[in-house]
């Protein structure tokens, strides 16, 4: 495709609809009158698109597919999967209380996460978490001890599996291969030993070895790897006798215009044939984590133009009131963003900009090369699409600029704001501030003290 065609409408939500004028609406919405009532940045997700992938993913894998809570969290989005059918994939205590919070059954969490503390691993044995995915010998020796001290636990656990393959993705974003600090190496024999020690404690009473979990990296486009990957784990799992194995999460999904990704149906098709080739049986569960592939097409991006800035003998830079702060990947995985106006929807894009934050760092960049209509103006809202995953969940602060609302719209034209937009307030909410009236301690100065004396 040209780059300066209009935006691909595969890259929105599948109820975005184009109205005569060019006006984008998703669920019913106008994305334009939504930025002007609720404000800019925006986080919008069409809810329906959440959820029809949510049921997807069910269908594809079957009970016990989990969604990936990293890739997007709030209480809404953790009733939402669950109501739907799926489990949730939980890495850090954090992401625990939000699930408990949104009241999930235990028995529906799966705890993931390198290095799991004592007070997480207390909080998912106690709450009775379904699946604990045990990740290193470190952690084996805190499950056994914490469980020899309480009796009553006794959770289902799964050995994580590194089995040498390397996908095609960012570097920083795989974790199948040898060298990495995710699981139990194959090669190297720690698989072994690990299952070893998780049988032992089985035979006590101390753990429940129900399978084996391999992860082979994020943003993945081919499905060679995944079948890959079976066949090399099948000759270490099929003597085990285990009954569950999760191949992960890690889909890609198409982010630019031209870009093409598996479906969750082929990819979970592609998956069990090479457990069938490989002698897996029937009976045993295969499932899955997704979690880009659930919520990234589904949300949508609205910015607020303040600066267009020509640069003569170079380029044209367009500044928006959000930028790394709330939406980081491109500063970390130099990932590639369309960037449209949704004023404008069907209009050709001739004119090539840089989309840029407000941030003070040149690298504050969203759309790196980007193309607009010729007659983007200050104050035009301005979109970014594909930015349901990874977005809000790795949002920060910086330059204390406050993180935006999140927005479900649907149901015929009706929104919600699913997490309301931080306040000047809320960035020394968890300040403390010392007391003024008290006498400094022997040897504290105040400020304007001499340093003399």
């Amino acid at each position: 495709m040209d780059p300066t065609d209009p935006i691909d409408l595969a890259l929105l939500p599948r109820s975005a609809s184009v109205d005569g004028d060019g006006r984008l609406s998703v669920g019913g919405v106008d994305l334009v009158d939504l930025a002007d009532e609720l404000g800019t940045p925006l986080y919008v997700y069409d809810e329906d698109e959440l959820r029809a992938r949510c049921r997807q993913a069910v269908e594809a894998w079957g009970d016990g597919v989990s969604y990936a809570t990293k890739a997007f969290l709030c209480l809404a989005m953790a009733r939402l999967a669950v109501e739907e059918g799926m489990c949730l994939d939980v890495s850090t205590g954090g992401e625990l209380h939000v699930a408990l919070a949104a009241g999930v059954a235990p028995d529906r969490l799966v705890l993931h996460g390198n290095n799991k503390s004592e007070d997480e691993l207390v909080a998912a044995l106690g709450a009775g978490v379904g699946r604990i995915v045990v990740d290193s010998f470190d952690e084996i020796d805190r499950i056994e001890r914490l469980v020899r001290a309480t009796p009553s636990w006794c959770p289902k656990v799964l050995a994580r599996i590194t089995p040498g393959v390397e996908v095609h993705t960012h570097e920083f974003v795989r974790t199948g291969q040898d060298d990495s600090k995710f699981g139990f190496g194959l090669a190297s024999g720690a698989a072994d030993q690990a299952v070893g020690r998780l049988r032992a404690l089985q035979a006590e009473g101390v753990v429940e070895l129900v399978g084996l979990h391999a992860h082979l990296g994020s943003q993945v486009f081919s499905l060679d790897p995944f079948v890959r990957a079976i066949g090399i784990l099948a000759e270490f799992f099929a003597p085990l006798g285990l009954a569950e194995l999760v191949v992960g999460g890690g889909l890609g999904v198409p982010y630019v215009n031209g870009e093409e990704a598996p479906t969750m149906a082929q990819w979970a098709t592609a998956v069990r044939a090479a457990c069938t080739r490989a002698g897996i049986p029937s009976s045993i569960r295969v499932t899955a984590e997704p979690g880009r592939s659930i919520v990234a097409t589904a949300g949508i991006t609205l910015y607020r133009v303040g600066t267009v800035k020509s640069v003569p003998g170079y380029r044209t830079y367009v500044s928006v009131d959000g930028g790394m702060s709330d939406n980081p990947r491109p500063v970390l995985y130099d990932s590639g963003y369309e960037v449209f106006v949704p004023r404008a929807t069907r209009a050709d894009r001739p004119m090539p900009i840089r989309l840029v934050g407000k941030h003070c760092e040149s690298g504050d960049v969203v759309v790196s090369e980007g193309f607009v209509p010729g007659d983007l103006a200050v104050g035009d809202v301005v979109a970014t699409p594909v930015t349901g995953a990874y977005g809000h969940s790795m949002a920060s602060n910086y330059n204390k600029v406050a993180r935006p609302a999140v927005v479900f719209v649907g149901g015929g034209g009706t929104s919600r704001v699913v997490v309301r937009r931080e306040t000047d307030d809320d960035l020394t909410r968890l300040d403390v501030v010392p007391d003024e009236t008290r006498s400094p301690s022997p040897g504290t100065r105040r400020p304007g003290d001499s340093v003399h004396g």
